[in-house]
Formats: C-alpha cells, sequence, structure tokens
C-alpha cells in the first residue's frame, strides 16, 4: 500500500508538472492582443506588416479613441487585456508611473532622441493651420500667419478645431500658445478661437479636415500631414508654418508586463513593426525617428518644437481647464 501511495503521488506530481509545462508553452500560441489609438492609416501599415512577416492570424486589433484608451490604461493596469498597445507617450508616461506596467523593450533599431526604456516610437504628428483655398477667396479673407490670428472675430462660425477635452491633437494648439504667451494670455485666445469655431467643434483630431476639405469651413487647426497629403492630391487646400512654430506629438509602441503570463509574440511584433513599418509610416508622417530614417525635406515642418514640460495625461488635464 505504501508503494502505492508513493506512485500516485509521483503521478501526480508528473501530472501537475506537464500541465504547467503546457500552460507556459501555450503563452506563445495564443493570439496576441493590440489595442491602438491610431488613425485608420498606420493601422492599416500594422496589419500589412505582420501579415507579411510571419505573424498573419497570429494577432487580434482593436481601435480606440485617445481619451478611451488612456483612461483604460491608467484605470486597469496590467489586467488590461492588451498584450501590446500602440498610444499617445505621453499617456503610456502617465500610465508607467502609475503602475509600471511596460516591459522593458529590445529594440532592434536606434531612435534618434532619448525614449523611456519601455516605449518604441511609432509616429510623430505635427499641428498646423490649413485651409481651403477657394473657399478663403471665396469668402475674401485674409490667411493667417500665426495661431494667435485664429482669435480674430473676422473667423467667427468659419473655423474648425477639435476639443481638447476629446483629442490630443487639439493639445498641439494649447501648447504652443502656453508656450508662446503663457497660460493667462493663452486662456483669453483659446477663449476667442473656441468661440470662432463655435457648432465646428469636432470630437476628432481629423474632423477640421474633413471640414475643410468639404468647404463647410474656410480653415482649421489639426494634422498637417493631412492637409499635405490633400494638397499633394490636387485639393484646394493650403496649409501655413505658424510663427509660433510646429508643435509635435509622438505616439509609441509598449508591450503590457504581464510577468509570467507575458507573450513573448508581442515584443516581436513590435519591433516588426518598426523595423518593417517605418518606410510606410514615413509616407503619411513624415519626420524622422529612427536612425537612417529619410524624409522630403518639403514635407517636415521648418519649425518643429516640443513642449518643454514632460508632457503626461495630468498636464493634459491642467491645460484642459483652460476652457472650462
Amino acid at each position: 500500500m505504501k508503494r502505492k501511495r508513493i506512485l500516485a503521488l509521483l503521478g501526480c506530481t508528473a501530472l501537475a508538472l506537464l500541465l504547467s509545462a503546457c500552460s507556459n508553452g501555450n503563452a506563445a500560441d495564443e493570439k496576441v492582443v493590440i489595442y491602438t489609438n491610431a488613425d485608420e492609416e498606420p493601422v492599416e501599415v500594422i496589419k500589412d506588416v505582420l501579415d507579411k512577416n510571419g505573424f498573419e492570424n497570429k494577432y487580434t486589433l482593436q481601435s480606440f479613441g485617445t481619451s478611451e484608451l488612456g483612461g483604460k490604461l491608467l484605470a486597469e493596469g496590467t489586467n488590461i487585456e492588451a498584450d501590446l498597445v500602440t498610444m499617445s507617450t505621453f499617456y503610456l508616461t502617465s500610465a508607467q508611473k502609475k503602475d509600471e506596467m511596460f516591459k522593458e523593450l529590445k529594440l532592434t533599431v536606434d531612435p534618434l532622441t532619448e525614449i523611456p526604456a519601455y516605449a518604441a516610437p511609432f509616429t510623430m504628428q505635427e499641428g498646423t493651420i490649413f485651409y481651403n483655398t477657394d473657399m478663403m477667396q471665396e469668402l475674401n479673407l485674409p490667411v493667417p500667419k500665426s495661431l494667435k490670428d485664429l482669435a480674430d472675430p473676422k473667423y467667427k462660425d468659419v473655423l474648425s478645431i477639435s476639443d481638447i477635452k476629446q483629442s490630443s491633437t487639439a493639445w498641439l494648439l494649447f501648447q504652443a500658445l502656453i508656450d508662446n504667451y503663457g497660460e493667462d494670455e493663452a486662456k483669453t485666445i483659446l477663449k476667442d478661437i473656441y468661440t470662432n469655431a463655435g457648432d465646428h467643434l469636432e470630437s476628432s483630431g481629423s474632423g477640421p479636415i474633413k471640414k475643410v476639405r468639404l468647404g463647410e469651413v474656410a480653415l482649421g487647426f489639426g494634422l498637417r500631414h493631412q492637409a499635405v497629403k490633400d494638397k499633394n492630391e490636387g485639393l484646394p487646400i493650403e496649409y501655413v508654418e505658424p510663427e509660433e512654430g510646429t508643435y509635435t506629438l509622438t505616439e509609441s509602441l509598449a508591450v503590457i508586463n504581464k510577468g509570467d503570463d507575458i507573450n513573448p509574440e508581442a515584443e516581436k511584433m513590435l519591433n516588426t513593426i518598426v523595423e518593417k513599418g517605418r518606410k510606410d509610416l514615413l509616407a503619411i508622417y513624415p519626420s524622422p525617428i529612427y536612425a537612417g530614417e529619410e524624409a522630403d525635406s518639403v514635407q517636415v515642418a521648418n519649425d518643429q518644437k516640443v513642449f518643454p514640460e514632460e508632457l503626461t495625461a495630468e498636464l493634459l488635464e491642467q491645460h484642459q481647464k483652460l476652457i472650462d
């Protein structure tokens, strides 16, 4: 009987070890869950690059608005379903400070600027003024030279911007005004800009260019690369380098640190995206962010600037209060 008990115990131990090994081995077999706040074009780049480099049917991708995904990161931490995220870098910064939720990366490419060990720059976005040349001529409106000019009453009801409480694109406008004029004057300027926008205050960063493109309004503030694309495609769209400078935000990739449950395929996909996808991403967002990258000098803003304070979700919340 004693021998039978020992054999039974050994059998149970072996079975437990086998089940544990199978459980650990399955981590790489599970699909990588990717959450992204990216626009449609870069999402297509992600899918195309992964599918062409051995990861087809090995991932699921879900898109969110920036505020929604930022809220999930800050609220759920490492309990979030995602294994890999692409997100505004400032949200990643706040989430990491709160929960240390991202894995330290071993990148196979070299960023041009110093970055946190858990983030891999994905794209750089620029904010600028753009306008419909036909509408401006029809309304006999002067082309603004600065962001401050957008507060001029002559642009009332013909201006579209995105709402900072729903779109991080709007934060580029706020950063430029705060950095150049200080918070007090920026608050006054922004109040007049919001008055001019009126019903053309958009929830999406792409909303203003869509309205300007269709001639619903004459001018707007939004993502520079969208205006460049429209102009290059022959649409009556022109853009302005604001006197305050062209402020930028980065989007980055990060892997959720789930400890023993981390999917090893997630970091492989991350490196594949930055190795193989940046060429196509540069065609959309023409700002080099890794060594060896080049972009048409005509496509890149002459006076790129970065806000002097570290960008975090908390700083965004502080700036949002300027229009309360």
